[in-house]
């Protein structure tokens, strides 16, 4: 393993180096402390004060300041957004001005907006009522006019033109003087009004029943929508006239009218009046609407004003509450003039940190500086992995999985390559995969664009991982080209095929088959392979085969980074008692067999390689016969069947008694040199976590060490298995792809009619971007994941970190973005 000592650090196989550290601040210089540390965003705090609740803490009152103007910004924005006023995400440069400036310009505007809401609620109230009103005289006085035959079927309603062209008689405003509910001379009296048109029926059930029938209800319809003035929705209403005798009944009416939610409007029964009243309420309309589209110019106008700077503001305000809710994590000092906050950082951020103390105590005129140093602690660091835009997207794929423990082996690494490599395997398709590198191409090149802009939950989640569609998209075309596929179609890019038929008609070449006739085909399948008689067995051999050679590779790819962790961390029994065995027992079975299948490939054998697998466990010291691949085979066979045994109690009973060993000599005083172990590494601690250890229970290492071992065992079987999901998924695609192709495309084009062609076109079309591009590539993209996440990253993976979160600014404006 020596050579493998010699190879030069990986920058992202490993987190960075962390440390725990110290900070004393100057009560007059914490905040501005504070503040250019959320600025540079390098230093992960830890609460001290996780025993108090959120009002017991220092600064509580400032918090509380800026919880106010944050519930005024929301206000402020939803404001902005029901009145569908465009505000600039990016507003021009304005002077700077400090939080109580802030404050005070937030209550100002805050009381301005509520106050012209309340003249705005109130106009377009008395606005609706008179649009009732207006509604009630017209439908209201059609019914009065019927009711006592003073006018024809086309005259029952009033019409508001030729109310406008009457002449004023004199009457004076009757609006404001009051007009009663009518009473005719014959005694009966009436109460007209509006109400929704869903409660009408059940409303004159109601006073049919309140009067006992003596009433007389009439209604027609409004005619157009009107505002509710509760609710303030456009609804469908019907105006009423009830026709009584008595008082008892009025004051009925009258209340089922209010339970009901039906508002009463007085309409008087002489005509005269009606159009004295229908003018005076047409006049007050006008000039309310005159009123609420100035009022709605002003409120807009104010609401701009605010929104040109809504999105500043919001982040002033946001980091300013990070910084008071990062300065109640720190305690005072027992002279009580000095905050101490502890926390984690990067080692390389440290001469940062100190720079940028340095200038907070500068700026803060400070006469004591900020004293930061290193200390000693027993808990585990956070795990901190340096992204970019290009290895983000990959990183989150794995953290999803679990985020690696500190200095553990990072498996997206490999997973840049290793994820949308087995996603093509599945997806292998060069047209399909030349539609998704338009799509990838599409997202990087207007990424700028995109990434100041508010997505939907998809495009979002397709934008963040562009790159990997961009990866998943040429590997598919690679794996594409090797199938020889484009949209289930081979072509003769490489060269001329090898094969030909036996005759020029080439009738017999479903059946008899066809001839060798020149050298392989240069680069991936045949074309001549589409079509024959033997198309889906060879397909079916060459992906399954393909397949198991990839599992066992990344299986041994994930053994092999348990053999570098353990090396990192000094975990000598690991690697003894569990590296080894599993390279042993893995690579004696299904090792063996990428071996036979490799050597099949190039020998070109007819041996059947399930029965050499199946009898070297029925019988081993049988005769191979033709199945014998090479010389001594069968000897070969029987050591590593030999091997495969002896590794399972090598991986089960060694290390739970060397720890055990290793615990007794550490109580009874022995001196010896500590193997490290990743369940047990005692004299790497300080005394204050010897007590973790001396409780050390045998039992429970025994059964967790057998669950390992059957675990690795039973996986191994079960994990090479899984892999031929990538022989399964890549047939299911290219069949699919066929039927589409043969069915709908070739069908259709094998009619005249042009219009069928199109059909025949549009449908394979949207089969093709729905279902193979969309629905497949999930599929594929699910597989692969499931590939990284069990087959791969559980050989080891332990994923029981936690990730590393500094107090950054840079944060607070991506989640407002």
């Amino acid at each position: 393993m020596g050579v493998f000592d010699r190879l030069p650090p990986m920058d992202h196989l490993r987190s960075e180096k962390m440390c725990f550290v110290q900070l004393i601040f100057p009560a007059e210089s914490a905040r501005l402390a504070v503040t250019y540390l959320g600025e540079l965003g390098l230093l992960q705090f830890k609460d001290l004060n996780e025993d108090k609740s959120p009002f017991q803490r220092i600064f509580v009152n400032q918090v509380k300041r800026c919880a106010e103007m944050s519930r005024k910004l929301n206000y402020f924005s939803d404001q902005i957004n029901k009145a569908g006023v465009k505000s600039s995400v990016r507003p021009a440069l304005q002077p700077e001005i400090d939080l109580e400036e802030l404050e005070a310009k937030l209550a100002e505007h805050e009381h301005e907006l509520l106050e012209m809401n309340t003249n705005s609620g109130t106009l377009q109230q008395t606005y609706n009522e008179l649009l009732e009103f207006k509604l009630v005289l017209s439908k209201a006085g059609g019914i009065l006019a019927s009711s006592h035959n003073h006018a024809t079927p086309a005259d029952r309603e009033l019409d508001e033109h030729i109310y406008d062209n009457e002449g004023d008689e004199g009457n004076g405003y009757l609006l404001e003087q009051g007009i009663h509910q009518g009473t005719s001379e014959s005694g009966v009296r009436f109460v007209s009004g509006i109400i929704l048109k869903s409660k009408a029926l059940a409303f004159e059930r109601m006073l049919f029943r309140a009067t006992r029938g003596n009433m007389f209800f009439n209604q027609a319809s409004a005619g157009e929508p009107v505002n509710d003035p509760i609710s303030g929705e456009e609804v469908e209403k019907t105006v009423f006239v009830v026709f009584f005798s008595g008082e008892q009944a009025k004051a009925k009416i009258l209340r089922i009218c209010a339970s009901f939610g039906a508002s009463c409007y007085p309409v008087p029964e002489e005509m005269v009046k009606q159009r004295q009243i229908f003018r005076e309420v047409s006049a007050r309309l006008a000039d309310l609407e005159v009123t609420l589209d100035a009022g709605i110019q002003h409120r807009n106008k104010a609401l701009e004003s605010v929104g040109s700077q809504l999105w500043r503001w919001t982040i002033m305000v946001k980091k300013e509450k990070a910084v008071y809710d990062t300065l109640n994590m720190l305690n005072f000092d027992v002279t009580k003039k000095c905050l101490v906050g502890e926390g984690w950082c990067p080692i390389f951020a440290k001469s940062q940190i100190k720079d940028v103390l340095q200038r907070a105590t500068l700026h803060s005129n400070s006469q004591i500086g900020i004293i930061f140093h290193e200390m000693d602690t027993t808990d585990s660091p956070p795990t901190y992995f340096r992204t970019d835009k290009f290895t983000n997207a990959f990183q989150e794929i794995v953290d999803a999985y679990g985020v690696a423990r500190y200095e553990e082996a990072n498996p997206a690494v490999y997973s840049v390559i290793t994820f949308p490599f087995l996603f093509a395997v599945m997806f292998g398709d060069w047209g399909h995969g030349i539609c998704l590198l338009l799509g990838a191409l599409f997202l990087i090149l207007r990424e700028k664009k995109l990434s100041s802009q508010k997505l939907d939950s998809f495009t979002e989640m397709a934008f963040g991982g562009r790159y990997v569609i961009l990866l998943m998209a040429l590997f598919s075309i690679y794996c594409g080209l090797i199938y020889n596929e484009f949209f289930s179609v081979p072509f003769h890019i490489f060269g001329k095929s090898a094969y030909a038929c036996r005759e020029n008609s080439c009738s017999d070449a479903h059946t008899a088959g066809l001839l060798k006739v020149r050298d392989p085909y240069p680069f991936g399948v045949d074309p001549s392979w589409r079509g024959s008689r033997s198309e889906l067995p060879f397909l079916n051999s060459l992906k399954m085969k393909m397949s198991i050679l990839m599992g066992v590779s990344q299986m041994n790819l994930g053994i092999l980074l348990s053999y570098f962790d353990a090396k990192y961390h000094g975990n000598v029994l690991d690697i003894r008692y569990q590296f080894i065995p599993q390279m042993i027992f893995l690579n004696s079975l299904f090792g063996y067999l990428a071996l036979l299948i490799l050597i099949k490939w190039c020998t070109g054998s007819k041996s059947d390689l399930y029965h050499v697998m199946i009898y070297m466990f029925l019988d081993p010291a049988g005769d191979l016969g033709e199945n014998q691949l090479f010389w001594g085979q069968k000897e070969l066979q029987i050591l590593l069947l030999l091997l495969a045994i002896v590794a399972v109690p090598w991986m089960l009973f060694p290390k739970p008694f060397i720890l055990k060993k290793l615990h007794k000599e550490r109580f009874q005083g022995h001196t010896y040199r500590f193997l490290g172990t990743s369940e047990m590494d005692p004299d790497s601690e300080p005394d204050s976590a010897r007590a973790r250890h001396d409780d050390f229970n045998f039992s429970e290492v025994f059964v967790h060490q057998m669950i390992h071992s059957i675990e690795f065992v039973l996986g191994a079987v079960s994990n090479t298995a899984s892999y031929l999901r990538l022989w399964a998924l890549s047939l299911a695609h290219s069949e699919l792809s066929t039927v589409f192709y043969e069915k709908l495309l070739l069908l259709a084009w094998g009619y005249d009619s042009l219009i069928v062609k199109l059909v025949g076109l549009t449908v394979f079309a949207f089969a093709t971007a729905f279902i193979l591009l969309m629905m497949e590539s999930l599929s594929a993209f699910l597989h692969a994941l499931r590939l990284h996440w069990v087959e791969f990253m559980n050989k080891f993976y332990h994923g029981d970190g936690y990730k590393f979160k500094p107090f950054s600014f840079a944060l607070l404006a991506d989640e407002e973005d």
